[in-house]
């Protein structure tokens, strides 16, 4: 197909889709001259993904550019690849905060946590220390409860990953990653409704 019909059928401008080649994020089409290139069915896959890193999980050009490298090039293991995604997602700073309070919590729990990266560790470890800092402090019960529950969302998800191409599986990494987490708190929001009202009912609070 011609450039154009590429731009319709993928709903991306041919300016977007030549800033897309130029960047290195497409590959080339087939040359039929000089300057007109034909394009198939792989190209209209990639513009896909690329719409979806872009539009879909507001990814930098730099981070979709990365993440498509280890499309074209996945590692061996499938967590690799989960790894690269997340990366992609988040970054990969460790931030200058004691993670050992988690390795001890999560541990507890019986997680395995040899393949758990130390950024994603300084995240909890940080959401902790922030609400220590604000004189919040979370009972051990509700922080195993969390660490259970999203042990089971996460069982949940990675069962769903598919595992016919990388780039199914990235994508589906990235946007059920960035597009889930929105919903999952709505659903925090809602079941806190509906536990509040199990147990406070309409009567007022006693003072």
């Amino acid at each position: 197909m011609r450039i154009s019909q590429l731009s319709g059928e993928a709903g991306i401008p041919v300016a977007t889709i030549k800033y897309y080649l130029r960047e290195g994020l497409l590959h080339d089409g087939l040359l039929t001259s000089a300057t007109q290139a034909v394009y198939d069915e792989s190209h209209l896959r990639r513009l896909r993904l690329i719409r979806a890193l872009v539009g879909g999980a507001g990814l930098s050009i730099a981070a979709v550019r990365d993440l498509l490298g280890v499309v074209d090039q996945p590692p061996a293991s499938g967590h690799d690849l989960l790894g690269h995604a997340h990366q992609a997602i988040i970054g990969s700073e460790v931030r200058p905060v004691d993670i050992t309070p988690v390795d001890t919590m999560l541990g507890a729990l019986g997680w395995d946590l040899a393949g758990c990266d130390d950024a994603a560790k300084s995240s909890v470890a940080e959401a902790l220390e922030g609400m220590r800092s604000a004189g919040f402090e979370l009972s051990e019960s509700t922080l195993a409860t969390y660490a259970r529950t999203m042990h089971e969302v996460a069982e949940a998800e990675i069962a769903g990953v598919p595992t016919e191409s990388a780039e199914s599986a990235v994508r589906y990494v990235v946007l059920g990653t960035v597009l889930a987490e929105p919903l999952l708190l709505a659903l925090r929001r809602l079941a806190q409704q509906a536990a509040s009202r199990e147990r406070f009912g309409v009567r007022p609070l006693e003072s």
